[in-house]
């Protein structure tokens, strides 16, 4: 595994005391945040800027892909107060636009989509002008939870690819590349006017010409923003780090992905799904 951190990766510390101020809002209304259980680089940042991404479902996820920091393993009750939190801290740091994700629970029957749904609800009773961004699992494919929760009508649906299909059975072994480009296919032809997002991490054995034909696919499918960022592995339990990136090859990917028609394309190492999100979704509607 690699272990020097080339320059462009390396960040200031942020502010200790914007950290505490915000991990305390977050613990007071037992809310986590896939900045920290997903150990995101720009956390400090974000946190310090006074935005996270908010990870509701609970924080075990039932899958096992090698990527990703996040608990796994037996989930526990949903719980009912969850939703209004979330608008809650939406409100108390006055995010105009709000990002939420969750773990992928294959074991609830809709896979979580009406709890998506009633934290769409809450946000918009207490902050009626925030705009929402879901970053949602595949929900094993199911169309029903799919139109669930694209009737809730939120302004922008993130479905990340992650990685190259040939990648799939070692990074992602119970997603299933197809799957995910139907569910960005589905939910663009369901309401044309939401905008369709996608994301995946460089780094970890990809090609190239591999890279140009996800985001040719992703295309094909309606996507409108693509976020692609260096893969960093939480631990060396983790899948290996094979390559880093160099800026040089991110500005390519940007410049090819506004060739093939992207609305923006944020193509950068330190680039994550949510990351500078609301700009993303301004520009992609300008």
């Amino acid at each position: 595994m690699l272990t020097r951190l080339p320059l462009w990766l390396r960040q200031k510390a942020p502010d200790p005391i914007l950290l505490d101020e915000m991990e305390a809002l977050l613990d007071g209304l037992s809310l986590h945040t896939v900045c920290e259980e997903a150990r995101c680089p720009n956390q400090g940042g974000c946190f310090s800027n006074g935005t996270a991404t908010f990870l509701i479902l609970g924080d075990i996820c039932t899958r096992n892909c090698r990527f990703c920091a996040i608990k796994k393993g037996k989930s526990l009750p949903l719980n009912p107060k969850e939703p209004r939190n979330v608008a809650l801290a939406t409100s108390k740091l006055k995010l105009k636009h709000v990002v939420i994700t969750s773990v992928t629970r294959d074991d609830l029957s809709d896979g979580g989509a009406r709890h998506f749904v009633k934290t769409i609800e809450s946000v918009r009773q207490i902050n009626p002008q925030t705009t929402i961004e879901v970053l949602i699992p595949d929900f094993l494919g199911s169309l029903e939870a799919l139109k669930v929760l694209v009737d809730s009508s939120p302004e922008v649906i993130n479905h990340n690819v992650e990685t190259v299909p040939r990648l799939y059975p070692d990074v992602r072994p119970k997603a299933d590349y197809h799957r995910t480009l139907n569910l960005l296919r589905v939910a663009k032809s369901m309401d044309k006017g939401i905008v369709t997002k996608s994301g995946m991490m460089l780094g970890l054995g990809e090609s190239r010409q591999e890279v140009i034909e996800v985001m040719s696919d992703l295309r094909q499918v309606g996507c409108d923003v693509l976020t692609i960022g260096q893969y960093l592995p939480p631990s060396l339990r983790h899948h290996r780090l094979v390559k880093y990136i160099p800026p040089e090859e991110f500005k390519e990917y940007a410049n090819i992905g506004k060739q093939l028609g992207f609305r923006h394309v944020a193509s950068e190492p330190l680039v994550r799904s949510s990351f500078h999100a609301a700009e993303a979704f301004h520009s992609a509607i300008a």
